[in-house]
This record gives C-alpha cells, structure tokens and sequence, in this order.
C-alpha cells in the first residue's frame, strides 16, 4: 500500500506559526504590552509577523551573499603570476663512441665484445683494403687487402675505450701474422683501427704497457693503424653466433680459439 502523504504544517489541527502566549485581556488590564498592541485582529498580528521573519530572512541571505562575494574578490585579488610552469629538462642522451677492432673471424669478436657492459652495438665488416665496398667472396679471395674486423658502439660512461682494448688483446693470439688460430691470410690479421688521434696513443700506450706484461715471450705483432672507411659485411654475418648458434659453437671449437687463448693466456684470458 502506498504510504499515507504527512500531515501539511498549517492545516487543521496545526498553526503554522507559534501561538499569541499574550491574551486580550492583559494586554488591556495594564499586563506586559504585547508586541503587537494596536492589530485590530489575530490575522493582522500573523501577517505582521510573516513580514518580520520575511524581512530577517531576507537581510540574511544579503549577509551570506555579501561574504561569498568577499571571499571570490580575495582569491581574485591573489597575485597572479604569468611565469609559465618550469618543466624539468629532460636529461641529454650520451653521445656513443666507435672503436674497429680486427681479431680474426669476425663472428667471433662479436661474440667476445657483445657480452662487455657498456658496448651498445657490434657490427662485422671490412676494413684496411683497397676496393670500395667488397662482398665477402672478395674478402676471402686475399686479392683486396681487407681485414675482417668489427665495429664497436660503446657507451664511454660504462666503458672506456683503454677498458675494450684490455679486453681486446685477452680475445686475441697476437703474436701471429696474417693468421688466427685456424684461419689465415691478411684477411684474418689482428689490428687496431683508430678513429681519432686519442684512440691511436691510447692503442699505443696499450701495447707499451703489454708488451711489459704479457704471460708470453713471443713479440706482439698486432698492427695499429688510423681507420679508413669501414664497409658492413653481408647480412647473413651479423649476429651469426646468436642466429646459428650450433653451427658457430662447433666452428669456434674445431678452430682451435679459446684453447689457444688458454695456452696464451691462462687465467687472464677473457671469459
């Protein structure tokens, strides 16, 4: 059933406004005056009453709207700045250095650099010869004066170039000529390719300080030369222990490398 609507204030029964607690009588017998002493009716004493209350609610309401305007017109009043929002700038990135390095197959200088922490990229390719831009058949034929090698991206925050050539020589057999464990000819000799003047002394300063502390007795014979240009190899030899990683393993085993490596170095060969 729906619920029964509540009594509406001011209907039968119920005055919507408080009783007259002052009777006729005493306000004529000399009683406290009434405050509404001169109404001819009880209807003219309500009615004054309604304008009363009307007239305090009214003045109320102005009270409340004078303070909302007071409190909008101080925050408005509050400095405004036109200075845009400093952002902060975003960090520069570090610039990259390059370092070419020539140790044999290059599948596997790769594969002995890629591991160094701060080398961002290895890319193998030829360098040292006199044909522009040789395919690997030409390379491997000896007639263009190419050595396999592979170009070094690093991140000289992480690594320093000094710290690559330290690991350079430990991945190498750099006391043979034209040969690399068991691969030969000039296309497999060891040499260290500077791109700028401070790469060559610190490539000559490395092998000074070598040459005082190598764990052999056969000269070194590495060669350290300026760069010239430098062309990528073919695709299908980039990554190639990551992409053919039987076949690259069972090759570096039957070459002979980290045995040689061993045998050269001991424990100072690089892992």
């Amino acid at each position: 059933m729906p619920k029964p609507a509540p009594p509406i204030r001011g209907a039968t029964g119920a005055s919507s406004e408080p009783a007259d607690t002052l009777s006729a009588s005493e306000g004529a017998s000399g009683g406290p005056p009434s405050p509404w002493q001169g109404r001819s009716s009880l209807g003219a004493d309500r009615s004054g009453r309604r304008a009363v209350l009307g007239a305090g609610l009214a003045l109320a309401a102005s009270l409340v709207a004078l303070l909302a305007l007071g409190s909008a017109a101080a925050v408005f009043a509050q400095p405004r700045s036109n200075a845009p929002t400093a952002v902060p700038a975003a960090a520069a990135p570090t610039a990259s250095a390059r370092a070419i390095l020539a140790g044999g197959c290059f599948w596997c200088v790769e594969a002995d650099f890629d591991k160094v922490p701060g080398v961002l990229r290895t890319t193998s390719g030829y360098i040292g010869g006199s044909v522009a831009n040789p395919s690997y058949e030409q390379v491997a034929a000896k007639t263009t004066g190419h050595a396999e090698a592979v170009e070094i991206e690093f991140d000289p925050s992480r690594v320093s170039y000094e710290a690559l050539l330290a690991h350079y020589w430990r991945t190498i057999d750099p006391t043979t000529r034209d040969r690399q464990f068991c691969d030969t000819g000039t296309p497999y000799r060891t040499a260290i390719f500077a791109v700028d003047g401070a790469q060559l002394a610190a490539a000559r300063a490395s092998l000074a300080a070598l040459d005082k502390s190598k764990p052999f007795s056969e000269p070194i014979v590495t060669q350290i030369l300026m760069a010239g240009p430098f062309y990528k190899a073919e695709d299908y030899h980039q990554d190639y222990y990551q992409r053919n990683p039987v076949r690259y393993q069972y090759y570096r085993k039957a070459c002979g490398r980290d045995a040689r490596l061993e045998q050269l170095w001991g424990r100072k060969a690089a892992p």
